[in-house]
């Protein structure tokens, strides 16, 4: 049995909790991770690993089914939805492996269980077998993720209604799908199965696809959805789901008033919950909001020894934020000088195709809070590496404050997206201005230049604007 007192002790092993684990090592800290499934959490299992495989399988079909713009021609291709679902998993399968690499190698005791609080400072771990056993720490970090928000009456049995994590386990291409949510993993599994030939229907309940994103990325992103016929209905609000013989009826009224939706499954993809349940936060004190523990800047909830780190403090519910979290909360355990965290320059991405990539605030909110800006925007369509890449649709734009030039918020649409906004991000925490950006010289061609002349249009100056 590993030792039961510990300097810190984490609830939760994925992005959030193993890195945490870590950091903890690194700083001569004596660490222990308590997880009831799976190393890796949902990331790495059943959601942004998987999905970005799929992507993958996704971009290939795409430009296969492109190839006389390029000079080729494929006949008789066979597109096996299977073996792209087998490969997703042995991705994930050897990126968890790493993960127990990690563990061992920083001398992290792995506790598998249930955890749940006894004390501010004690965690009661519960195997499947029933056993239990008690572990000290200094401090615990609670790190326990989300699930998928389901519509009230509706149950995802795995067959017909899907979860995203239902949807990964699935071998069987879907020929038709109602996606109920216009989000990130929304559209992201729109994306996939349409590549291998399903029709697909999003329905989402706000007026735009991608609602927390910039409206005129949303609006890029739906006429390209359109141009490959996935149907988005907007302002859509669904009603019911139920189970046929043959697949589910979604009812759904809109604009055009009610109507009913057709397909073989339906994925329900409107959101997350945090799993904060069973882990003893009333007897312990820890305050909660609708089930999302409440934090300060430094992940601290309002029991001094007890900090909570990724989507079950809801502050931004992604795995790269989880982990940026993790080494705040550990490096402040630690006694080490932190800053608070700013969800402001927390990166966002939807890897669809084109992909949609943004930090900050969007143009419209920025406005709406009384901020003065300057916007510069510049499109792929004029840019050399993207036209020869065949992959051009969308543009590059920054929102900077007029008086002192900081960058507030930036949207990336367009090819690797995702990649291409950490220079901004990155400009935002060194306080750089659009102007120090534009007089950084890119290398040519390469679709960073698009940020370059983004940064220029900021000052009505960009070199290839037409």
């Amino acid at each position: 049995m590993p030792e039961s007192t510990y300097d810190i002790v984490m609830i939760g092993a994925g992005p959030g909790g193993y890195v945490a684990a870590i950091r903890a090592a690194q700083l001569g800290m004596k660490a222990a991770l308590v997880e009831r499934e799976h190393l890796g959490g949902v990331c790495l299992n059943w959601g942004c690993i998987p999905t970005k495989a799929l992507l993958r399988n996704a971009e290939v079909a795409r430009l296969l089914g492109e190839g006389k713009e390029f000079g080729f021609n494929v006949e008789n291709v066979t597109l096996d939805y299977g073996a792209a679902i087998d490969r997703s998993r042995k991705i994930a399968a050897r990126l968890v492996k790493g993960v127990e690499t990690l563990m061992k190698g920083n001398h992290v005791d792995v506790i598998w269980g249930s955890g749940r609080l006894t004390s501010p400072t004690s965690v009661a771990v519960t195997t499947k077998e029933g056993n239990t056993q008690t572990l000290t720490a200094k401090a615990i970090i609670i790190a326990t993720g989300s699930r998928a928000r389901l519509i009230p009456g509706v149950v995802a049995d795995g067959e017909r209604v899907l979860t995203a994590r239902h949807a990964l386990e699935r071998r069987e291409l879907p020929k038709s799908t109602i996606i109920i949510g216009a989000g990130p993993i929304g559209l992201e599994f729109a994306t996939v199965w349409h590549a291998y030939g399903a029709n697909v229907t999003v329905v989402e309940v706000l007026d735009h696809i991608l609602p927390a994103e910039d409206e005129e990325a949303s609006a890029e992103l739906a006429r390209h959805f359109r141009r490959q016929k996935i149907q988005t209905l907007t302002s859509t609000r669904v009603e019911s789901v139920e189970t046929t013989a043959s697949g589910v009826q979604v009812r759904a009224t809109g604009p055009k008033g009610e109507q009913m939706l057709e397909g073989e499954v339906a994925l329900v993809a409107n959101g997350v919950r945090p799993n904060s349940e069973g882990l003893g936060l009333e007897s312990v004190g820890v305050t909660t909001e609708q089930g999302w523990i409440t934090v300060d800047g430094f992940m601290r909830t309002n029991v001094p020894t007890v900090y909570a780190i990724g989507d079950v403090n809801g502050l931004l519910p992604l795995a790269h934020v989880a982990s940026a979290q993790a080494l705040l909360a550990v490096e402040t355990i630690a006694g080490h000088k932190t800053r608070p965290f700013d969800v402001n320059v927390m990166p966002r991405g939807t890897y669809t195709f084109p992909q949609v990539a943004s930090f900050g605030l969007s143009e419209a909110k920025a406005r709406a809070q009384g901020l003065t800006v300057r916007v510069g925007k510049f499109p792929f369509l004029a840019n050399g590496k993207a036209l020869g890449l065949g992959d051009n649709a969308g543009f590059v734009k920054i929102i900077a404050e007029e008086r002192s030039g900081e960058i507030v918020g930036a949207v990336v649409v367009g090819p690797e997206a995702t990649e291409l906004l950490a220079e901004l991000v990155l400009a935002r925490a060194a306080e750089l201005t659009p102007d120090e950006i534009a007089r950084t010289v890119h290398a040519h061609p390469t679709l960073s230049e698009v940020v370059m002349e983004a940064a220029h249009s900021v000052f009505g100056k960009a070199i290839h604007n037409v």
